[in-house]
């Protein structure tokens, strides 16, 4: 049986990937592909509950360091109990975040070594890269208004990566960024601030290449 493919989705919050990540596996299941779709942190209940010390506002101080460790935590056992054995039975696996999300969020918005967190990364997943990633990308202010409204609509506090900062979310933005250019064969990016057909209609043509392949 042939590997299934692993797709990864980036980007701050509001831009839109919940969205996209269910309308892609629509059509990739239409097409015949087994598709998986999970999220980090979490994925699996043991990595959801890990995923609710890291989002949750509590009264004890989670340092950056603390939290790259949960982060890292949470992936391998969702990696172990989730992501690999589905790519082994030949299944797409859908993920709205990876470690990429790490290296933005704890490395770029909290300053955390970029050394120590790929070689963390190079433990926890040897040998396992995503085969594309797609990086919802659009301005910080138009993606937390639009994540406050969703919150509004569902009334819902802020997690505390959603009260974070302006300037936070324009260093994790800029990582993000980053990480496309140092990875261009991996990491499509996609203009987040268009309508969700006018997205789905960008990421298509890689999703296309993928399958081809």
């Amino acid at each position: 049986m042939n590997r299934g493919r692993f797709i990864t989705f980036e980007g701050i919050e509001g831009a839109g990937k919940s969205t996209l990540i269910a309308t892609l596996a629509e059509r990739l299941r239409a097409r015949g592909f087994e598709v998986r779709v999970t999220r980090e942190p979490g994925g699996t209940p043991l990595a959801e509950g890990i995923r609710d010390l890291v989002l949750g506002r509590g009264a004890e101080r989670v340092s950056a360091e603390a939290e790259t460790l949960l982060m890292f935590a949470a992936r391998c056992i969702h990696l172990d109990n989730l992501v690999r054995p589905a790519l082994a039975r030949g299944q797409w696996v859908l993920c709205d975040r990876f470690t990429d999300a790490t290296r933005a969020y704890q490395g770029g918005g909290s300053g955390v070594d970029a050394a120590w967190i790929e070689s963390i990364a190079a433990t926890v997943h040897a040998g396992l890269e995503p085969d594309l990633t797609l990086l919802l990308d659009l301005p910080v202010a138009t993606g937390l208004a639009r994540a406050r409204s969703r919150r509004g609509a569902a009334q819902q506090e802020a997690d505390r990566f959603e009260s974070e900062t302006l300037a936070f979310f324009a260093r994790v933005r800029e990582h993000y960024l980053d990480i496309a250019a140092a990875a261009p064969q991996r990491v499509s990016i996609l203009d987040a601030s268009v309508a969700p057909a006018d997205l789905l209609a960008a990421a298509l043509p890689a999703l296309e290449r993928l399958a081809a392949r």
